[in-house]
């Protein structure tokens, strides 16, 4: 289809509505679930740093076996699978706080099981996208999806924050779960069912994990996702108990600065559609990335008193949405540019695995850090760490990619 038409076919409209109802979900449980732990259960910082890693684990245990799992199945198959058992297990939740009896393991076992549904979803979206769209149309249909993200960044942590001191939210952070499965189930099943060999699924992984090692632009990806991933978790297990314990921050308010993401990211999804083709792929994500995390190295300067804490916190968290989500689009263009079709979701698994793969050992680290040095020189450190992943970028071949990735 032309790219102009993209947002004309119906069956990008729901894919495009599907992911932006699903994101909602999965950005609000990111938040809701540690705040629940922190304001209703009075989690430790350890506690919640094992909340957080329970609920990433996912990304280490299961990306590998997810990408050849979706290379053999259609992609609308899993997502709507994969929503309809994140609404249930959220909705199990709420049923448990509602009769008083949800406690840190249940907490824990929801996380696990939202975490372990999200790695199928995601999957299978990133790849559902060459299997819908022309190359020369990815930076668009990106673009435009990514965009929606940015808004379910602004909405997620919003209500989560709100709700987070009631069952409630747990029960609406379901709801946009359902709303993604209604619009994803209606998406015309007329993508070709990829060739299924049951016997060769550890061959197929070793494909990915040979490809994406083979090739030098693919192989820093992985290595600048997982420093950003490591050090990102380790920021935000720090994070969430900083805002509410030493800035004195409301539930609401929280919400509200973590939201500020969004707008940012929104004007980063914009910027991803120009500023490759502009200034080249590489140039653009060092740049993004530098200034981007370097951005939140503002936040462990703060203090509950002064009155510019809360605007300052709005302003770190939007240039870190708009020049992180330059990054992710980038990032996604470029992966699925150099991946043929047949391994795109092998090769997806494969960076998540090595990037979010370490976001479970980052959050554990985070909340150890909290408790021995305090939440300000933690966060400080982890958020300094961040800035790794920009530098092994700029001493790598991606670093000088250019306007046409062929």
């Amino acid at each position: 289809m032309p790219a102009s038409s993209l947002r004309l076919d119906p069956d990008f409209r729901r894919l495009w509505a599907g992911q932006t109802a699903s994101q909602l979900g999965e950005q609000a449980a990111l938040v809701v679930l540690p705040l629940i732990a922190v304001l209703t259960l009075g989690a430790r910082p350890d506690q919640v740093g094992a909340l957080r890693a329970v609920g990433q684990a996912p990304l280490l245990l299961l990306p590998l076996l997810v990408g050849a799992w979706v290379d053999r199945w259609r992609t609308r198959t899993v997502m709507v699978l994969a929503d309809l058992g994140r609404a249930v297990a959220l909705t199990g939740a709420f049923v448990a706080a509602h009769l008083g009896g949800l406690e840190m393991p249940a907490l824990l076992a929801v996380a696990f099981a939202v975490g372990s549904l999200s790695v199928f979803f995601d999957v299978a979206y990133q790849a559902s996208m060459v299997r819908l769209f022309r190359r020369d149309q990815l930076a668009r249909a990106n673009s435009a999806i990514e965009g929606s993200r940015s808004g379910a960044q602004i909405a997620g942590p919003a209500l989560a924050g709100a709700l987070a001191s009631s069952s409630v939210g747990i029960i609406a952070t379901a709801l946009f779960f359902v709303l993604s499965f209604l619009s994803m189930v209606r998406i015309r099943p007329d993508e070709p069912t990829p060739a299924r060999r049951p016997h060769r699924i550890l061959r197929q992984i070793g494909e990915g994990v040979r490809f994406v090692a083979a090739d030098a632009a693919l192989r820093t990806v992985c290595l600048a996702s997982a420093a950003f991933q490591f050090s990102f978790a380790a920021t935000m297990t720090a994070y969430l108990l900083f805002l509410p314990r030493d800035l004195h921050l409301s539930g609401a308010t929280t919400g509200l600065v973590l939201a500020a993401t969004g707008p940012g990211a929104l004007v980063g999804s914009l910027l991803a559609a120009r500023l490759p083709a502009r200034w080249g792929y590489g140039p653009v994500l060092v740049g993004a990335a530098a200034i981007g995390d370097g951005a939140l190295l503002i936040v462990p300067t703060l203090h509950s008193a002064a009155t510019a804490t809360v605007p300052s916190l709005v302003a770190a968290n939007l240039v870190f949405g708009a020049f992180g989500q330059l990054v992710n689009v980038t990032v996604m263009v470029v992966r699925q540019a150099l991946t043929p079709n047949e391994m795109q979701g092998r090769v997806a698994a494969t960076i998540t695995f090595a990037g979010m793969g370490t976001a479970p050992l980052g959050s554990v680290l985070g909340g150890l850090l909290a408790t021995q040095w305090g939440l300000r020189t933690s966060l400080a450190v982890t958020a300094a760490g961040m800035l790794l992943s920009p530098l092994l970028m700029a001493l790598s071949p991606l670093a000088r990619l250019g306007r046409d990735l062929g």
